[in-house]
């Protein structure tokens, strides 16, 4: 059994020990979003069960992009108007997914949220967290630009 099960903790108080890691906020340059991937309602892993999200109100497929609706004003994005995301790295390749559809919805100011596996093609092979190596999707810089 897992020391959860049994709350038995092998540490010198034994209890849990919870450590905090330091959270790193990056700079996004001018007219750039922190992209996070995410999953729907009717989806397990990369399995697609429904174009609806019944969680966050959208229907009518998963090609969108959630964005703040300041953010989308300030970006001259439309609620319901299309777009390509384009990722920005440090290695310079242009990795784009176009055909994006604009949701204006409360996402945090600077933040913008899609579905994967659609955005996959957005995040480079070795964008990976430094100790687990999983896919850095959550914090992937885009660009937007007309479809």
């Amino acid at each position: 059994h897992a020391p959860r099960d049994e709350r038995r903790f092998p540490t010198a108080t034994g209890k849990a020990n919870f450590t905090a890691a330091p959270v790193e906020h990056p700079e996004l340059p001018e007219g750039r979003l922190l992209l996070q991937t995410l999953r729907s309602h009717d989806q397990y892993n990369t399995t697609i069960y429904g174009l609806d999200d019944r969680y966050r109100g959208i229907k009518g497929g998963r090609r969108i992009v959630m964005v703040n609706p300041d953010d989308a004003h300030a970006l001259g994005l439309a609620d319901g108007s299309y777009t390509d995301l384009v990722s920005e790295w440090k290695d310079g390749v242009e990795r784009r997914a176009p055909g994006f559809r604009v949701v204006h919805y409360p996402t945090a100011r600077g933040c913008a949220a899609a579905y994967y596996p659609e955005t996959n093609v957005l995040v480079p092979l070795d964008a990976t967290a430094d100790t687990s190596n999983t896919p850095a999707s959550k914090s992937v810089v885009v660009r937007f630009e007309p479809a």
